[in-house]
């Protein structure tokens, strides 16, 4: 399967309205999808137009965040100054290349080069009229089982409420329990407990403090923990504390150590494998700058030893959650664990306005990647239109 050479020509970029709003409590403070209206916490959506087919990606920004720096702004700017109108007339395939470019004329931008990287490839997959995880490597995975992570709130019911609607109503195999809370890690620890009691032992469940532990508050929690299965650790100390997680996972008694704000790039990952920090690398896309670098921070786990997590919540976004799905299912199921984050873009939350008809829907806690070319999403342009709240245009001859 060749690439064809397909000059890009022009991208088109939305920043779009959600009719519904997501709100949820972490460990550093609010995550939002923001008021109706307003820019913040938007998806931006991209069209590129290369040979006579156009690639569809969307990004959604989490910021405030306190470990992600691109804003709705910041991702148009970098892409309407810098990377777009250098992109215009090279090969729609030479992703290589572009990413060359991208270091050298703005570096990082995690955002604005996964939106790009994502369009790119639904191009590529339309040109040649096969699925993107066809591009990755194939379909290793056919059925995708799903996580669903749960806030925190100021009461253990609320957090209780949430974990028995994911199994009872989704069926969801895997729960991710929020912890960090500002009461101290003896909260975060009866929350679990109570989400264990609710749910079983038939349920998988994570915990992610999200960088707010100490190690030794990691170790205090995970020994009173000891009893109830805690299946997985994630990001539970800042993320430049490389030593401090090998010392976790030296000392964590089986439970596998996942680093999630710690693997930010493929830099990082190499630095967390060659110190046999972690076991697990989470990779969301909009983090590590799309699908080409996740292959490429895939390949370092694969060589170590290191097991694969799929996150992002991708809130209101079938596309976005799509291109984690193609990731997901091109991995070896024995490469990744526990299950993949991105059930928040399949409607439990609310629809996706932008793609009102789809096959691309949860069945028992699990999904099935969309099989048609490309991502296999087909937006509604009626209503791309009606939601649009900016619009910006990369072309020759124009910024």
């Amino acid at each position: 399967m060749s690439a064809p050479f397909l000059p890009i020509e022009r991208i088109e970029l939305f920043v779009t309205d959600l009719p519904g709003r997501l709100q949820r409590t972490i460990a550093s403070g609010a995550y939002d999808t923001g008021a109706s209206g307003s820019l913040v916490g938007k998806p931006v959506l991209a069209k590129i137009y290369a040979g006579g087919v156009v690639g569809y990606g969307q990004i959604r920004p989490i910021a405030p965040s306190h470990f992600m720096p691109d804003t709705v702004q910041s991702m148009l700017a970098a892409i309407t100054d810098f990377y777009g109108p250098r992109l215009i007339g090279r090969s729609l395939s030479d992703m290589a290349t572009h990413w060359a470019m991208y270091d050298r004329v703005l570096p990082v931008n995690a955002n604005a080069r996964a939106l790009l990287d994502i369009a790119m490839h639904d191009a590529l997959g339309k040109a040649l009229n096969v699925p993107v995880y066809q591009l990755l490597g194939g379909l290793s995975q056919p059925r995708i089982p799903l996580e669903w992570s749960i806030s925190m709130a100021a009461e253990v019911d609320t957090v209780v409420r949430e974990a028995t609607r994911a199994v009872e109503e989704f069926h969801v195999p895997v729960l991710c329990v929020k912890a960090g809370d500002k009461r101290g890690w003896r909260r975060d620890v009866e929350n679990f407990t109570a989400v264990r009691k609710a749910v079983g032992f038939d349920i998988q469940i994570g915990m992610d403090p999200n960088c707010a532990w100490s190690v030794a508050e990691t170790k205090h929690a995970l020994a009173a923990l000891s009893g109830l299965r805690v299946d997985y650790l994630e990001q539970p100390i800042k993320r430049r504390d490389v030593a401090g997680l090998a010392e976790i996972r030296r000392t964590a008694n089986g439970v596998p150590l996942m680093a999630d704000e710690s693997v930010m790039s493929l830099e990082d990952a190499f630095d967390l494998a060659g110190n046999r920090a972690v076991d697990v690398f989470c990779i969301k896309l909009y983090k590590v700058g799309g699908l080409r670098r996740a292959k490429q921070i895939a390949a370092v786990a694969e060589a170590s030893g290191i097991l694969l997590n799929v996150g992002g919540l991708a809130a209101f976004c079938q596309l976005e959650a799509a291109a984690g799905a193609h990731f997901y299912a091109s991995t070896p199921a024995e490469q990744m664990m526990p299950a993949a984050e991105f059930i928040f873009g399949l409607g439990v939350v609310g629809p996706d306005a932008l793609v009102p008809d789809s096959d691309f829907k949860l069945k028992d806690g699990h999904v099935a990647p969309p099989s048609g070319p490309g991502l296999g999403i087909t937006i509604d342009e009626a209503a791309l239109q009606k939601l649009t709240l900016r619009r910006d245009l990369v072309a020759e001859g124009r910024p």
